[in-house]
């Protein structure tokens, strides 16, 4: 009895790492490493304007797979609300906390492999901001 036991625990934790592998593997189809981001902004409400495109890299990963600005990426006030994987696909909100009030950002990305495209919306009182982003895989990270 005791054998049958050892036996049924054993093969119960073999079939929860085996999970636990398949997991981590799966995600969205993007290429782990040093990624190229492109946003373009376009401001809305009481006075619109558009910014130019601001460009950063970034190390993506399957664990880490949200464009972040360096910026944000180690502000201890921004915080994520939301983290959701359906596909190839990445939906997030973030909230970043400021002294004139919070930060919204609800964002969507769609990998496709080696490149990525998808947009965000800021909201920060009356203001409102559209980021539409584009990504691009260019190196391996150091």
């Amino acid at each position: 009895m005791f054998k049958k036991s050892l036996i049924a625990l054993w093969v119960s934790l073999f079939l929860i790492s085996c999970s636990s592998n398949t997991s981590k593997t799966s995600g969205p189809n993007l290429k782990e490493g040093k990624w190229e981001i492109t946003i373009t902004m376009e401001a809305k409400g009481q006075m619109p304007f558009k910014m130019p495109p601001q460009t950063f890299t970034q190390c993506i990963t399957k664990e880490k797979v949200i464009p972040v600005s360096a910026e944000n990426e180690t502000n201890q006030n921004c915080k994520f609300i939301r983290n959701t994987i359906t596909g190839d696909t990445v939906s997030w909100t973030m909230e970043c906390k400021t002294p004139d009030g919070s930060v919204i950002n609800e964002g969507t990305i769609t990998y496709k492999g080696d490149n990525f495209e998808g947009f965000s919306k800021v909201k920060h009182s009356s203001t409102e901001f559209t980021q539409k982003m584009i990504g691009k895989w260019v190196g391996e990270c150091k």
